[in-house]
């Protein structure tokens, strides 16, 4: 691999790591599969997706009418401590569902992803879809790969201060990134998601007031921003040595995340529902121990913040590959 740019000693880099081959998960699984093919019997949906999803919606929304004379202290405090682990929860089932890992067939995944949406406020969950397909088909490519900061949030970004600020609003970046600078116009699947989403913020608040609408946006926003279950988002791909862009995460909120911290296993075996993904590391330990990888998520985010030679610039890039004339 090739590195373009790295940071001196405790100085922030002024540009992306940039490699000049491919990305490492492609010729990792022709490798893996060639020597343990019953991996492929891991592939196909998660049986237990549709009732696991439908109870974290159930009890969101149960405790948003709950909440609905709460005082804006208990709603924060609620949001933080209780829902921005369920609203988390839910997002990452969307991320389950872009991979069609509930049902075989694309549409109910879509439709489910519509209902794991309601509970988040916002209408996400087809778009989502949309970028994050491309997020693992051209990793890391640039103009391509939506995962990547910007060059204006990373040109931004240059103290602890500044970091810590985009790590609160990381979830306004992650939302609106691709929509500035890779937009793709709406379909009917998006204007559906769209129009289910305002029905039942609008349906919530008529009938409960706007506490309990807030409680959901609240649950959202801090769980996407200074929390442990979103310091997946910065150990996924952030570099912390340049000669790895990819980390897994082997601790215990995997359990509340569809295990999305088992992210090398992710992007190597992208069919592989997350209830199944720690199977790969036990039939192919030699490929994945050698590997750097996380314990804690909380770590990882002050890491990020307390390291002056890390910031958003610490993304692994590659050029688009050039178009047949």
């Amino acid at each position: 691999m090739g590195v373009g740019m790295e940071a001196d000693e405790g100085v922030m880099a002024t540009d992306f790591f940039w490699s000049y081959t491919d990305e490492p998960h492609a010729s990792r699984r022709r490798e893996i599969l060639a020597k343990y093919p019953q991996i492929k019997e891991l592939f196909g949906p998660d049986p237990w997706a549709f009732l696991k999803i439908a109870v974290v919606v159930s009890l969101q929304l149960w405790t948003a009418t709950f909440l609905r004379d709460a005082s804006w202290l208990k709603l924060l405090t609620v949001a933080y401590f209780f829902g921005s682990f369920l609203n988390h929860n839910l997002f990452l089932a969307i991320h389950e569902l872009s991979h069609n890992l509930a049902f075989t067939t694309p549409s109910l995944n879509r439709w489910l992803g519509i209902f794991a949406n309601l509970p988040i406020g916002v209408p996400m969950s087809i778009t989502f879809q949309k970028y994050h397909l491309e997020h693992h088909r051209f990793q890391g490519v640039d103009g391509i790969d939506m995962d990547i900061p910007s060059q204006a949030e990373a040109h931004a970004v240059k103290n602890a201060i500044s970091k810590s600020v985009w790590v609160v609003l990381q979830l306004f970046f992650y939302a609106l990134r691709p929509l500035f600078l890779k937009p793709k116009p709406p379909g009917l699947w998006e204007f559906t998601n769209l129009a289910i989403q305002v029905a039942l913020d609008a349906g919530l608040v008529y009938l409960h007031g706007w506490r309990s609408l807030a409680y959901l946006i609240l649950s959202t926003f801090v769980g996407g921003g200074m929390h442990p279950m979103a310091g997946h988002f910065i150990s996924e791909h952030y570099v912390f040595s340049p000669d790895q862009e990819t980390y897994s995460y082997y601790g215990p909120l995997n359990l509340m995340t569809w295990h999305v911290g088992y992210h090398n296993e992710h992007h190597d075996f992208p069919r592989i529902p997350g209830a199944r993904l720690h199977k790969v590391k036990e039939i192919a330990p030699e490929y994945y121990e050698s590997l750097r990888s996380y314990r804690s998520w909380s770590q990882v985010i002050y890491m990020y913040i307390m390291d002056r030679k890390v910031g958003p610039f610490s993304r692994m890039k590659r050029k688009a590959p050039k178009k047949d004339s």
